[in-house]
């Protein structure tokens, strides 16, 4: 008795099931460039969440033009110092000083300009300089000391705090002149015919878009020059549909209010120029070699107690220009003024990417943990939470953003 053995072909797939195959390849493709590149990513997939979830539980009023333009000139301040303090993070130190510095350098605009009737822009050029004396000096002692920044910057925010008592004798001092107020409250000038949005502000969204895009395309060909790794170009392309599609609804969103509040320009060229700082220029590659492995930059001749001496200096100008926008939207220079921006500005540095032990964020990072907390604290506004539970919350939101950076890397070394 024999047995027939016939050769069984497989059954043809059924229509659609490659093109799933497919698709599901796709997705794991992205699914592991995001794993590899998940600090880059992480937090701004976060604020999209953020932000979709307050949208749906405000009934859409967080996306209101007039909401949108709110939350960016209530957080400017703090976004200005954010990135600076990113790059004192980077580097390995702390700034404890800069909310009572912001205070200090407010109340010397007061007297400038409203006791001495200093014209705006040269009291703005003096304050500016003051914030960069003060940071100097702390730098000297930190880099130049050898004392530890905790320490300076500790010293450096009761002694601010203590003359900015003193130069305005605890009172409220202002108003301040309408050239100043504008930078900080200010929309940008209507042009062109009429179009039912803002045409300047819609002009420098596409210009926007289009920078955006080529610095994209420019740092990715030259990490590959350099055979560095480089995300999947499915990932790549999925990045820039994702930051062009945040960029337009924005520009959308202003356009259809006042505009692009002024502020947000100042914003927009410090991220430009502090980006391409770390990116390109030899300081910020010599910032990022201090904090990653100080012994091993000092052997590469890196001279890192210049560099920090200049980063506190930066710090400086940069708390004095938050102290500036500051005390110009509020009309006044209070002895209150600046509480709690320190801690502010740190909590967006490390939500933002930041590491604990230095050598890692970016400036871009510092911008998205400063966003992340001012739409935490608008839209839990928005939908009636206590100040008690603010806290609680942004607390948590910090732990876990901490929290990941330690299981991040524990996960890389293991």
């Amino acid at each position: 008795m024999s047995t027939d053995v016939t050769a069984k072909t497989p059954a043809p797939a059924p229509p659609g099931k490659s093109g799933g195959a497919a698709g599901d390849g796709l997705l794991q493709l992205v699914l592991d460039g995001m794993r590899r590149n998940m600090r880059q990513y992480g937090m701004l997939i976060a604020l999209g969440l953020i932000v979709a979830l307050f949208a749906v539980w405000t009934d859409g009023d967080l996306l209101l033009p007039r909401n949108v333009s709110n939350l960016v000139l209530q957080n400017s301040y703090i976004l200005i110092l954010a990135m600076g303090m990113m790059l004192v993070i980077i580097a390995g130190h702390i700034d404890l000083s800069v909310g009572s510095l912001t205070a200090f350098v407010g109340s010397m605009a007061a007297v400038f300009m409203v006791k001495n009737d200093l014209p705006w822009p040269v009291a703005v050029i003096l304050c500016l300089a003051v914030g960069a004396i003060a940071g100097a000096v702390q730098g000297f002692f930190i880099a130049y000391g050898g004392i530890p920044s905790f320490i300076v910057t500790l010293a450096g925010m009761l002694i601010f705090r203590g003359l900015t008592e003193i130069f305005l004798e605890g009172q409220t001092l202002g108003p301040f002149p309408d050239g100043l107020q504008k930078v900080a409250n200010g929309f940008l000038p209507e042009v062109g015919p009429n179009t039912n949005y803002h045409n300047l502000t819609l002009l420098l969204g596409f210009a926007m878009i289009a920078f955006v895009v080529f610095q994209e395309f420019r740092d990715r060909r030259r990490q590959q020059e350099f055979n560095l790794d480089v995300p999947p170009f499915n990932l790549f392309l999925l990045k820039l549909v994702a930051l062009g599609a945040a960029i337009l609804t924005l520009t959308l969103l202003l356009a259809s209010y006042k505009g692009a509040p002024i502020v947000l320009l100042v914003l927009g060229v410090l991220l430009v120029g502090f980006g391409y700082v770390m990116r390109n220029a030899i300081i910020g590659r010599h910032i990022y070699a201090i904090g990653g492995n100080l012994p091993a930059a000092k052997l590469s001749g890196v001279k890192d107690k210049k560099v920090v001496f200049l980063i506190f200096v930066n710090m400086g100008m940069l708390a004095a220009l938050a102290g500036l926008v500051f005390a110009a939207r509020f009309n006044a220079a209070s002895p209150k003024a600046g509480l709690n921006f320190e801690l502010e500005a740190i909590a967006a540095s490390f939500i933002g990417g930041a590491s604990m032990s230095g050598g890692v964020g970016t400036v871009l990072g510092a911008i998205i943990g400063g966003l992340v907390l001012g739409v935490l604290n608008n839209g839990m506004n928005l939908v009636g939470i206590g100040t008690d539970w603010q806290q609680v919350i942004k607390g948590l939101v910090l732990l876990a953003a901490v929290g990941f950076d330690v299981w991040n890397k524990r996960k890389v070394g293991s």
